[in-house]
């Protein structure tokens, strides 16, 4: 993973960002862009390894990253982790829920329950989780910044993308709720349309699709630096990358 110097006095200089689904795609690139611009990196992630090699893509790029390694399926994993941060920090200053389940392609009444429970699970209700462990952690931020990854898909009524589409649907408004409830506060929370990217859960959906015909998870990285800026005032937005083609 290509990673940029740091930059002095960076735009997130001393702030302290936890990215979900860090161990690769979109989640590795964002921490990576982050620690590039001063911020510290709470990576969180199922695949040690693979945490293992942002970690060092990070210290390139002139970093610090904490390792968290837990699948966010394990809620009660969220309260401890927001319950570290509150020791250590006493704050969270940007909250990134990337981490995100595909699925399978199916008719509705052919979905095993198994796997409805588990889209639903980690794509909405764990972001719920998210929200409520680390809200009292963003609002004794100075400018607390919440990004969620969502997708047109979920604006759409295709035809057997249901466990991923509904999923995106209920995100959607789940932080647009929140974005609301917040509004006279300094946190902002924010949704971005990554669009077509080069990720393995774009693999696992379109496995005929040539992966060198779409953009890598960095192009996208700026827009979330974007959302993060203390200086950003943009709320329950959904945000499309220039990728977005839904």
């Amino acid at each position: 993973m290509a990673a940029r110097g740091p930059e002095p006095g960076g735009r997130l200089a001393g702030r302290v960002a936890l990215v979900t689904g860090a161990s690769r795609g979109i989640g590795a690139a964002v921490a990576v862009r982050f620690a590039g611009e001063g911020a510290h990196v709470v990576l969180a992630g199922r695949t040690v390894g693979g945490l293992e090699e942002v970690d060092d893509a990070v210290r390139a790029a002139g970093g610090t990253a904490t390792l968290v390694p837990f699948d966010l399926r394990d809620f009660v994993k969220i309260d401890e982790l927001a319950a570290a941060l509150l020791d250590r920090y006493g704050r969270l200053d940007i909250l990134v829920g990337n981490a995100g389940e595909f699925g399978i392609f199916s008719p509705l009444g052919h979905i095993p329950p198994q796997i409805w429970a588990e889209a639903m699970d980690l794509n909405l209700t764990a972001n719920w989780r998210l929200i409520r462990a680390m809200d009292p952690l963003l609002r004794a931020a100075p400018a607390g910044r919440a990004i969620f990854v969502t997708s047109g898909i979920g604006r759409d009524s295709l035809a057997y993308w249901g466990p991923y589409a509904v999923s995106k649907t209920g995100l959607e408004m789940l932080v647009r709720i929140y974005a609301a409830e917040i509004a006279k506060t300094h946190v902002r929370a924010n949704l971005i349309d990554p669009g077509p990217l080069r990720t393995r859960l774009r693999a696992r959906a379109f496995p005929g699709e040539d992966p060198n015909s779409l953009p890598p998870p960095q192009s996208v990285a700026d827009l979330f630096l974007e959302l993060a800026s203390p200086q950003c005032t943009r709320n329950g937005d959904i945000v499309a990358a220039p990728s977005a083609r839904r």
